[in-house]
């Protein structure tokens, strides 16, 4: 695949948790608790994403790719939307941003993509479902379960789909004026969860408790970060060093190659494990008020 140390480090926490989230689901089945197939469809639904995330579908060019504003200047072909092509290209070029402002805007950038690969993913599987089941003739219990699961699956796309009209609306503000200095939330991932946790049923004191928690959260990101840049500079290195052929430094760079691939590794199941219960909290916030 020609993935780059990072994105190798993020296909195994990805991978890692699907695998854990697999295995809770065999043992819910073997309980009978997954009747109408929701969990497994959402464990497809995921795994499908990775497999396009990290180009394993079969679909040429369909990954996300490894680039970043400073190597090349080939970025903006990564975001396969002409709409976030023209923000990012001002937003490079305003003079707004600083090197480090531009590498998290970069980081929202990939996020918003990331996001609408998820919704098409997720749109693709309620049309099969709903043909499927505007071609069963006689209704039955059964039916009636699989049309409350296509609401629940209506419910997901109109959240995600808000969720992507927000997020655009963000990124045309951030290009257009640059970053409030005022904003404690920087990372993506926090202000979608930011932005959900206020439209969910948290009272007051839930929702100052919570918005703690997601500075923290961000603190851990920005770890995971850290140690991803260290990973390609050690990666860059490692490289340089095998070229030269200089064998006393080699054993030193791999060694230290090695313990940050681990580390970084480690962070990213963490910040996705993390990442995903804040998500469920939110959720059944968010379908409480539905009730």
């Amino acid at each position: 695949l020609h993935l780059s140390a990072v994105k190798l480090a993020e296909l195994h926490s990805d991978l890692k948790i699907q695998e854990k989230d697999e295995l809770s689901w065999k043992k819910l089945k073997a309980e009978g608790l997954d009747e109408d197939g929701e969990k497994e469809a959402k464990l497809r639904r995921n795994l499908n994403v990775i497999m396009t995330k990290y180009g394993m579908n079969g679909k040429k060019d369909s990954h996300l790719v490894d680039t970043n504003y400073i190597k090349d200047g080939t970025e903006s072909d990564a975001l396969d939307d002409p709409r976030l092509e023209k923000l990012w290209s001002k937003a490079k070029t305003s003079g707004k941003f600083s090197d480090e402002e531009l590498d998290k805007l970069w980081r929202e950038f990939k996020h918003h993509k990331e996001k609408i690969h998820e919704y098409n993913i997720l749109l693709e599987t309620v049309s099969r479902t709903e043909d499927i089941h505007k071609n069963v003739i006689n209704p039955s219990e059964e039916n009636l379960v699989k049309e409350e699961v296509l609401h629940s699956k209506h419910r997901e796309l109109k959240e995600k789909l808000r969720s992507i009209n927000q997020g655009f609306e963000r990124l045309r503000k951030v290009s257009h004026q640059g970053y409030d200095t005022n904003s404690e939330l920087m990372e993506p991932r926090v202000i979608d969860l930011w932005d959900m946790a206020k439209s969910a049923n948290f009272t007051e004191k839930e929702l100052e408790s919570f918005r703690e928690e997601l500075k923290h959260f961000e603190a851990k990101i920005e770890k995971h970060h850290h140690y991803q840049k260290q990973l390609e500079i050690s990666h860059q290195k490692l490289k340089h060093v095998e070229e030269m052929g200089d064998k006393e430094h080699l054993s030193r760079n791999k060694e230290k190659y090695a313990m940050l691939e681990e580390k970084t590794k480690e962070l990213g199941y963490k910040v996705k494990k993390h990442l995903q219960d804040l998500s469920s909290r939110i959720s059944q916030g968010l379908q409480h008020n539905e009730l």
